[in-house]
């Protein structure tokens, strides 16, 4: 066995309060998944308190090929997805509530 095959790339994910995602915090390169681990563990105990800790050898992440990046392009294409179509309802409430007071809209 290589000196290059001795160490696996893993990545590490951590999660500080129940209800919050996990963040990706570093790579680091291990022999095994529970050395993995420990070398995590460490680093995080010493900064600050966590709630879960993920370690995962970087082989087992499937990432999306391009084909699969340009099949989302095309289904992203919905504008009602967006949030900015909201950034007028202050006004429209404003405009309703005037109307209704002046007995123009019904409620």
């Amino acid at each position: 066995m290589g000196k290059e095959q001795f160490y696996e790339e893993y990545e590490v994910f951590s999660r500080k309060k129940d209800g919050l995602s996990l963040e990706h915090r570093f790579s680091l390169l291990a022999p095994n998944r529970e050395m993995a681990f420990v070398m995590a563990r460490e680093n995080f105990f010493r900064r600050e308190p966590i709630k879960e800790l993920w370690v995962v050898k970087r082989s087992d992440i499937r990432l999306m090929s391009q084909e699969e990046r340009e099949g989302f392009k095309k289904l992203d294409n919905k504008a009602y997805r967006e949030t900015k179509g909201y950034a007028n309802l202050p006004k429209l409430w404003k405009y309703f509530e005037e109307k209704r007071e002046t007995g123009g809209v019904n409620p």
